[in-house]
């Protein structure tokens, strides 16, 4: 049920509530499997946190009018030191959350991908970044001001200088009960107010 501003993640109504409830109750739904993001924060040789996302893994500045320094690698490979208010890394569901608000791509939910979105980069030419969900992102902190990082909007840590966050393809999956006849498309036209034929 969706009591929030935009609930991208259910597509009843509270007016609808009772009526769906009787229809799921009958038989009369579908389930959708959404991923979820594993992230692991390294001091050193030290793994002092884990967490399980599902919509993203959130690094922002703790200090007003401070950039952070972010170093991204992906499997591995040097992609980038994003200078910038801080960085979102999102799954498919948490890809219509603070991930568009920031500028981020909108994935549909079965796709195998996760977005890297800064937010308000100094550089103006880095841009979100998509890369395959069984891709592991590693994320340093480099010296910069205090940098906060968020599960979900729900979990915070306070990362020190060299902390380094590994994001990677959660084992696990949360399964929504969904309406038969309200698709992912109807939510967006909704939600975004998208034009109608």
């Amino acid at each position: 049920m969706n009591l929030g501003g935009l609930g991208f993640l259910t597509a009843i109504k509270i007016e609808e509530l009772y009526p769906e409830l009787e229809r799921t109750l009958a038989g009369d739904y579908r389930i959708e499997s959404r991923r979820m993001l594993h992230a692991e924060q390294w001091r050193g040789d030290r793994r002092i946190a884990s967490h399980e996302a599902l919509n993203d893994v959130v690094f922002t500045k703790a200090e007003i009018a401070r950039m952070i320094d972010l170093e991204v690698h992906v499997d591995h490979h040097f992609v980038c030191v994003y200078k910038a208010d801080g960085l979102i890394i999102s799954t498919p569901t948490g890809s219509t959350a603070y991930s568009l608000s920031a500028g981020g791509p909108i994935m549909f939910p079965s796709v195998a991908a996760t977005a890297i979105t800064p937010i308000c980069p100094h550089t103006l030419t880095n841009r979100p970044v998509i890369v395959p969900d069984e891709s592991e992102i590693q994320v340093t902190v480099l010296y910069s001001s205090p940098t906060y990082m968020t599960i979900d909007g729900q979990v915070g840590e306070i990362l020190e200088t060299g902390d380094r966050i590994v994001c990677r393809r959660s084992e696990h999956c949360i399964s929504l009960v969904q309406p038969p006849d309200v698709l992912f498309f109807d939510v967006l036209r909704e939600k975004l107010k998208w034009g109608e034929r």
